[in-house]
């Protein structure tokens, strides 16, 4: 009994890991997200620091893994080179620490 309780409770707890698998498309219209680079902290919506592992990038909180198959990939993604024309704009850190949510606003944009 105790065996299913456990393994209930952790069945219902990965359903509500949103891991954020982002994968690249070439192609804007292929995007569910434009995003832009900023070059600075304190213009972005959203800080990334990029994962080494798919299985670390949990949650909505700007730690991005990239993978190379657009099926495993939580968001699909453009890169633009006009800020203007971005939903989303990012800026990377090298500290895993210092990821997070700059605009709260567009965090449905990622769920």
């Amino acid at each position: 009994m105790k065996k299913l309780l456990l393994l209930t409770v952790l069945l219902f707890a990965f359903t509500f890991v949103k891991a954020q698998k982002i994968y690249v498309t070439k192609y804007e219209g292929l995007a569910d997200i434009k995003v832009y680079v900023t070059n600075y902290e304190s213009q972005a919506d959203l800080v990334v620091y990029k994962m080494s592992s798919e299985g670390l990038a949990t949650g909505n909180r700007g730690k991005w893994y990239f993978t190379k198959y657009e099926g495993l990939a939580k968001k699909k993604i453009y890169f633009t080179k006009y800020e203007g024309l971005a939903d989303l704009k990012v800026y990377y850190t090298k500290y895993e620490g210092l990821a997070g949510w700059k605009n709260s606003s567009k965090k449905k944009l990622l769920e």
